[in-house]
């Protein structure tokens, strides 16, 4: 995420590494395995759930941090949530229907960040005479409206979500919905090296993978929290104010890395993250 910031800044947009898709198809070889797939994206699906008494947080002998536990109840009403994150092709609709312009769609404190930054679009895209491009860790290319949308805050995101007459889930009916999953699947993470959200494909979607999700959910400590013990103490209780909760993974996570009660954290404007995120519904 550093390093495409840092790169983003040079107007010539050099990659950090050669696509290889571009590269594979200019050999005349075959696209490799980890390679986008073209996919085939039907009408929306719905994970639903409902409601209800539930756990969440880290319980088990494997490794997590301190923010995860204790492991605790929470009651949630009937809800829904869209099985595959916002895509550029639909938040290209958002921006073409004027939601950086409609204080209407916006908290007041995202509405002040749209005019103090000029936010027109998400982070790393580009307005050109032939149409929107998008900086990627592989170089600039044409947006793929196919592609779950990244780079945009929690402001842009709950705009978004009001747009379309939803809102973000919290992250406890995140949570429940994925702990049902058998684990994390090894696509869309940083073992496949795409480097960036690709396309939904037309199998089953996961909760995991290609963006961080934003939640509706404030970073705070879960009932009867301390911070553990020595140096990794200092890393996340501290910041439990001003943040709130993503979760899932991104293109750029190490697959190992991720698990259903994952809480990762960022300021309500920041954008430099690889942070999208899915719509949800009341019952």
């Amino acid at each position: 995420m550093d390093i495409k910031h840092v790169l983003s800044c040079n107007p010539l947009f050099p990659p950090y590494v050669a696509d290889k898709e571009a590269t594979a198809t200019s050999a005349g070889a075959d696209a490799p395995p980890t390679a986008r797939a073209r996919p085939t994206v039907g009408a929306p699906q719905w994970l639903s759930h409902d409601g209800g008494l539930v756990e969440i947080g880290h319980e088990g002998s494997g490794f997590a941090f301190d923010n995860e536990s204790p492991r605790h109840a929470v009651y949630l009403e009937p809800f829904a949530l869209c099985a595959t994150p916002v895509t550029a092709g639909q938040w290209l609709e958002f921006v073409e229907d004027g939601g950086y312009t409609r204080p209407d769609l916006w908290l007041s404190d995202g509405w002040a960040a749209v005019g103090a930054e000029g936010w027109e679009a998400p982070l790393y895209w580009r307005r050109t005479t032939e149409g929107w491009r998008v900086f990627t860790l592989t170089g600039e290319r044409e947006i793929d409206p196919d592609e779950p949308v990244v780079h945009v805050s929690y402001y842009e995101a709950d705009a978004y979500a009001r747009w379309v007459g939803g809102r973000l889930p919290t992250e406890a009916e995140w949570e429940a919905l994925a702990a049902a999953e058998p684990g994390c699947p090894g696509a869309g993470f940083l073992g496949s090296w795409a480097l960036h959200p690709r396309p939904l494909r037309s199998t089953t979607p996961s909760l995991y993978g290609e963006v961080w999700q934003w939640t509706s959910s404030a970073y705070s400590p879960y009932p009867g929290f301390h911070p553990a013990a020595g140096a990794v103490g200092e890393y996340n209780g501290k910041f439990m104010v001003g943040q709130y909760v993503l979760r899932g993974g991104c293109a750029v996570t190490p697959e190992d890395h991720v698990r259903a009660t994952y809480r990762n954290f960022f300021p309500p404007a920041a954008r430099w993250a690889f942070g999208g995120l899915r719509v949800a519904m009341d019952g």
